[in-house]
């Protein structure tokens, strides 16, 4: 079955056929536009919440409608609307349409289907589960978690899955269709010793049906939201000052992510806003350190078979052997670059615009032992977890909470630290990145990034890497 019958089968039960198509694009051309899409999307998600072992909140959220996006030069007109009827979906096309002034623009005599690649296959799809099968879920995660340590005295379990699917449709008769899984675990843990109280959490997530449940998955995410808990009994916070700073390999991409990574997408870079905006073809950091953006990685959160706008996901290297190469490009950008889109074109839903947007960004392994790492710093930081970031998008600027981590004397992992500030600046620290280590991995918590008022899931990862020297704002 062709992606066009494909998805006129999912969403031919909201009314959705062929003359709609047909009709809504000639609508949005009808003023002289450049480019006209719909972008149609059918969502089913489902929570259920467990504390103080009992269901604190349970919903089922469906989401039904169509964005009609039409571009003219460097203008971008955007309606929607949650009736898929032929005149409700024409209505919005016009009012896109209002963006251009001139004479219509041919719409596609007929729709063009590529291939698509099947990077999170299900096994179990989410509609034949009832809640019935979900709630032993959070009773074994409850369960875990109280029988891990005596200490602990709350536990909060979060179960989240939902399916659904996009159809984009667009003038140059380009279609794509994807069914879109997700599931998710999340784990709050409060425990309590001699009148001392401390609070963690820990959460896992994929591109998965109902199989994505594992009893692996369940009493990891239970077991290591309990240990990061207790971990911060015997910590402290760091000591102050400016010094090398060791980044655990997995979670800490997220300070790459933010701090490094919103300043390759390209809508920054094109409007000059971002530090790199002139640094395409010229060195940014080491020869040792690569840079992925990568769509490719099966069941990973960030990962997608086509963006929101229909252009298939791909991996896309960003910086290589330390030389900037490319940036992450939707349609606009792409254009305004001369270069084809990499897949990045992604929104929350159908009522947003698509923007480039991060999938799975991640730094490459290299060539030192982690253990050689720590080795080498007389006196730093070892950084594990982190939480509470805030980032200036354009310079880079930084500053994030080391949840959990370690003090580092003479090359050993010493005192266990808790909820230290580093301050920095993104580019900078990716010069000062001097050693890069064996041991990369991605980190399969549940990552959600913010831009423009939009959120859509992602994935994070790195080696464990050296930075010679961040501010560390802990106590003297």
């Amino acid at each position: 079955m062709s992606m066009l019958a494909e998805g006129l089968a999912y969403f031919g039960r909201f009314g959705v056929d062929e003359t709609l198509l047909q009709a809504a694009l000639e609508r949005a051309l009808a003023r002289g536009g450049d480019y006209a899409e719909l972008y149609f999307e059918h969502r089913v998600a489902h929570e259920v919440g467990l504390e103080d072992g009992a269901v604190n909140r349970a919903f089922l959220h469906v989401s039904l409608g169509v964005g009609v996006r039409v571009l003219k030069g460097d203008q971008t007109g955007y309606a929607y609307t949650e009736e898929l009827t032929r005149d409700r979906v024409c209505e919005a096309a016009a009012t896109a349409a209002v963006v251009a002034d001139g004479p219509a623009s041919p719409a596609p005599r007929a729709f063009e289907v590529r291939g698509r690649p099947d990077r999170y296959p299900v096994k179990l799809d989410f509609e034949g589960v009832d809640i019935a099968r979900k709630m032993p879920i959070l009773s074994e995660v409850n369960a875990l978690a109280f029988a891990r340590d005596a200490s602990v005295s709350k536990v909060t379990v979060g179960y989240a899955d939902s399916d659904g699917a996009m159809l984009v449709v667009d003038s140059t008769g380009h279609v794509a269709f994807d069914r879109q899984p997700m599931a998710r675990l999340t784990v709050g843990c409060v425990a309590e010793r001699a009148g001392r109280r401390e609070s963690n959490h820990h959460n896992l997530a994929g591109r998965e049906g109902f199989e994505f449940f594992t009893p692996e998955r369940i009493r990891k995410v239970a077991c290591d939201a309990v240990d990061r808990t207790v971990f911060c009994f015997d910590a402290t916070t760091a000591p102050a000052g400016e010094m090398p700073v060791v980044l655990a390999a997995g979670s800490a991409g997220i300070l790459l992510h933010e701090a490094i990574g919103h300043g390759m997408e390209a809508d920054f870079n094109r409007k000059g806003v971002s530090v790199y905006s002139d640094k395409l073809g010229k060195r940014i950091a080491g020869d040792e350190i690569t840079i992925v953006d990568d769509g490719t990685q099966p069941h990973a959160r960030g990962a997608i078979n086509v963006d929101d706008e229909g252009v298939e996901g791909q991996r896309t290297v960003l910086v290589e052997n330390g030389v900037l190469r490319s940036y992450m490009h939707d349609r606009i950008s792409a254009k305004h670059y001369g270069v084809e889109p990499t897949g990045n074109g992604r929104r929350q839903s159908f009522r947003d615009p698509p923007l480039p947007r991060m999938r799975s960004t991640y730094m490459m392994p290299g060539s030192v032992p982690p253990e050689d790492i720590v080795k080498s710093v007389k006196r730093g930081v070892f950084a594990e977890t982190f939480t509470n970031g805030q980032v200036m998008i354009g310079a880079g600027d930084f500053t994030f909470y080391i949840k959990t981590g370690y003090l580092i004397e003479d090359g050993r992992l010493t005192r266990p630290i808790k909820d230290t500030n580093i301050i920095g600046n993104g580019p900078q620290c990716l010069e000062r990145t001097d050693l890069v280590g064996t041991d990369f991995k991605i980190d399969e918590g549940g990552w959600t990034c913010g831009k423009d008022g939009q959120s859509v899931p992602v994935s994070i990862g790195m080696p464990t890497v050296r930075v010679s020297a961040i501010t560390v704002g802990g106590v003297n």
